[in-house]
């Protein structure tokens, strides 16, 4: 399954919100230098969704706030 995020990095606490659109808006510690945002983004997605870290995968938006990730089952 595909969803958008939209990160918030460098925040003071670790959250995953959803959007009545059904995106995600995900806070995260990590701030967004050398991709460990979005490392930090896949790891709490994949907390979340109860995955192997290696089964969530960065689509679109590397160096955005609002990202795709795949999420495989």
């Amino acid at each position: 399954m595909r969803i958008t995020v939209r990160v918030k990095a460098s925040a003071r606490s670790e959250a995953i919100v959803w959007q009545p659109d059904g995106s995600l808006t995900v806070q995260v510690r990590e701030p967004p230098v050398a991709g460990r945002a979005n490392a930090a983004v896949a790891a709490l997605l994949a907390g979340y969704f109860r995955v192997p870290k290696s089964s969530v995968r960065l689509v679109a938006g590397v160096r955005s706030r609002q990202k795709v990730f795949e999420v495989r089952r």
